[in-house]
């Protein structure tokens, strides 16, 4: 057999490890060595290989850096026209909150049924330090990303290419839909009890592996907040809106 049917076979393994979450955007791809050792080829079919995934643009190459994944969908300007929308019509917060419900109930319901070890690992860190936090004396700008940090933990467990990237694509309306929420609820007891309940439930119905329960605590959680966000308008309550808080990484640095 030719080496080039061999490294095509080779580039597709590789595919399947980003696809499956293995290799996330914007993650350097292991060395030639661990990867030749990990696929158990040689380093030089595994160049033909990686040369494939460069040029099709799956991969890109930094120059004293190494090679990097690319995102599967186009970045969005930060500056679009979704965006202008969502910050001049206040309606727009509880659109994005139905999205979130709709896609967070799904992802949490992957997570369950397809998550790693690893995964599961990621999640409970992410959850942990999310419980540990003191609300009544932090920053709500740090609990925002503790709670961001959470979710997208189960994003990335459930394995589902279209679903992460559709995710990471409305991340920064994501994150702005967040930091509104802990804004405006975090410092009230009765809610911030709620949503301590909700997180506690999605996790241990995720690490559990019981995707109906899952998918029922995530879709209640993004619910109960998008009903108690409308119940401060209309009790006439300034609602703060979210601003955002730049290009961060949210995921757990878990080794």
């Amino acid at each position: 057999m030719s080496p080039q049917p061999i490294s095509r076979s080779i580039s597709h393994r590789l595919e399947q490890l980003i696809l499956d979450g293995t290799l996330q955007p914007g993650q350097k791809v292991p060395s030639e060595r661990q990867l030749s050792a990990r696929l158990g080829v040689s380093r030089s079919l595994l160049r033909e290989a990686l040369k494939e995934l460069r040029g099709r643009g799956v991969i890109e190459t930094r120059h004293g850096k190494g090679s990097f994944v690319v995102g599967m969908l186009p970045a969005p300007e930060e500056d679009n026209a979704l965006s202008r929308l969502y910050n001049s019509h206040p309606r727009m917060l509880y659109d994005l909150l139905e999205v979130r419900e709709l896609l967070e109930g799904q992802a949490a319901f992957l997570a369950a049924e397809r998550g790693t070890e690893k995964d599961f690992y990621r999640i409970t860190s992410a959850y942990n330090t999310l419980d540990a936090y003191d609300s009544q004396h932090g920053e709500f700008m740090d609990a925002a990303r503790l709670d961001h940090a959470f979710h997208r933990t189960l994003y990335d467990a459930s394995h589902n290419p279209i679903l992460t990237h559709t995710l990471q694509n409305l991340m920064q309306l994501m994150q702005n839909s967040i930091i509104a929420s802990v804004a405006n609820l975090y410092h009230r007891e009765q809610p911030k009890a709620q949503i301590d309940k909700h997180h506690r439930q999605i996790f241990n119905a995720v690490i559990e592996r019981k995707p109906d329960a899952a998918r029922k605590a995530a879709t209640s959680h993004v619910r109960d907040v998008r009903d108690r966000m409308r119940e401060i308008e209309q009790q006439e309550q300034r609602l703060i809106r979210a601003e955002k808080w730049g290009d961060i990484d949210t995921t757990p640095n878990v080794k």
